[in-house]
C-alpha cells in the first residue's frame, strides 16, 4: 500500500490580503494606522474610566472590559501580520497558530458575553431603576464577569485541544491574513466532524444564548420607553443605548458576513474583507462610536487630556 501523505505541520503560511508585492507598503502602512487608532482608542477609554469617579458604574465597568477585550483582540493577529510584511514572510509556527485560534476565539466570545451584560445592564437601568443598586451590585458584575471569562476560556480550548488533534496533509496556505477554525479544517487530512460539531453545536449556543439575551433585552426596553409620556423623556432613555446598539449591529453584522452567510456567496476575498472588518475595524471603530455618541465619555476624556496637559505643564 502507499503510504499516505500526512505531517504534522510545523508551520503554515498565511496568504494575507495581497499576493502582489506593490500592495504590500500599503497594505502595511493601513493597517500600522487602524492597529496604532484602535489601540490608543480603547487604551484611552480604559484610562478615561478610571480616572473619573462619576463613571465607576456597572455600565462602564463592562465597557471598560469591552475595550480591554477590543485591544488585545487586534492586538493577537495584526502584530504578527506587519511584522510579516515588514520581514518580507508569510509563515506562522503550528504553534503559534494554533495560539492565535485560541485567543481570537476567546475574545470574540467576552466581546459576545460583555454586549449582552451591557444590555442587560440597560434593561435594568429604564425597566427596573429602583432594583438597580441591588441587581446590579459590585458582586453581581465580578460574578457576571468572572463567569464569562471562565466559559470563554473552556469554549475556545475545547476547539484549541480539537484542533491539536489533527494531522495535515502536504497543503499549508491558509487564505487570511491569520489563523482561523474553518480554513485550517479544510486542511485537515484527518476527521473533522467532530470539530464540526462543536461549532455547530457548542459555538452556535454560545453566540445564540447572548444574542437572544440582547433582543430580548431591548424588546423589554422599547416596551419600557414608548409608555414613557414625554418625548424627551424617551429621547434621554434611546440616547443611553445608541452607542451601545450601534456598537452590537458592528459586530454582529460582521460575524455574520464571516461565519453565518452561505456558502455559495463566499469567496476569498470576500471573506477575506469580512474578516477584516470583524478583526480589525469593529475593535478599531468602537471607541469612537462611545466617545462620539456618549456625553460622559466625552466630558471623562476631555477631563483625561486635561490632567495630562497640566502634569506636561508642571
Amino acid at each position: 500500500m502507499e503510504e499516505e501523505n500526512y505531517t504534522s505541520a510545523s508551520e503554515f503560511i498565511l496568504l494575507g490580503l495581497s499576493s502582489q508585492p506593490e500592495r504590500q507598503d500599503l497594505i502595511f502602512g493601513l493597517f500600522l494606522v487602524m492597529y496604532l487608532v484602535g489601540a490608543a482608542g480603547n487604551l484611552l477609554i480604559i484610562l478615561a474610566i478610571g480616572s473619573d469617579s462619576h463613571l465607576h458604574t456597572p455600565m462602564y465597568f463592562f465597557l471598560s472590559n469591552l475595550s480591554l477585550v477590543d485591544f488585545c483582540f487586534i492586538s493577537s493577529t495584526v502584530p504578527k501580520m506587519l511584522v510579516n510584511i515588514q520581514m518580507q514572510t508569510q509563515s506562522i509556527s503550528y504553534c503559534g497558530c494554533l495560539t492565535q485560534i485560541y485567543f481570537c476565539i476567546l475574545l470574540a466570545n467576552m466581546d459576545n458575553f460583555l454586549l449582552m451584560a451591557m444590555a442587560y445592564d440597560r434593561y435594568v437601568a429604564i425597566c427596573h431603576p429602583l432594583h438597580y443598586s441591588t441587581m446590579m451590585s459590585l458582586q453581581i458584575c465580578a460574578l457576571m464577569l468572572g463567569s464569562s471569562w471562565l466559559i470563554a476560556s473552556l469554549h475556545s480550548l475545547l476547539h484549541t485541544v480539537l484542533m491539536a488533534r489533527l494531522e495535515f496533509c502536504a497543503s499549508n496556505v491558509i487564505p487570511y491574513f491569520f489563523c482561523d477554525l474553518i480554513p485550517l479544517l479544510q486542511l485537515s487530512c484527518s476527521n473533522t466532524q467532530l470539530n464540526q460539531l462543536m461549532i455547530l453545536l457548542v459555538g452556535g449556543l454560545i453566540v445564540l444564548i447572548p444574542f437572544l439575551a440582547i433582543l430580548v433585552s431591548y424588546t423589554h426596553i422599547v416596551s419600557a420607553v414608548l409608555k414613557v409620556p414625554s418625548t424627551q423623556g424617551k429621547q434621554k432613555a434611546f440616547s443611553t443605548c445608541g452607542s451601545h446598539l450601534t456598537v452590537i449591529t458592528l459586530f454582529y453584522g460582521t460575524i455574520t458576513g464571516v461565519y453565518l452567510s452561505p456558502s455559495s456567496s463566499h469567496s476569498t476575498d470576500k471573506d477575506s474583507l469580512a474578516s477584516v472588518m470583524y478583526m480589525v475595524v469593529t475593535p478599531m471603530l468602537n471607541p469612537f462610536i462611545y466617545c462620539l455618541r456618549n456625553k460622559d465619555m466625552k466630558g471623562a476624556t476631555r477631563k483625561l487630556f486635561s490632567i495630562k496637559a497640566l502634569s506636561c505643564g508642571l
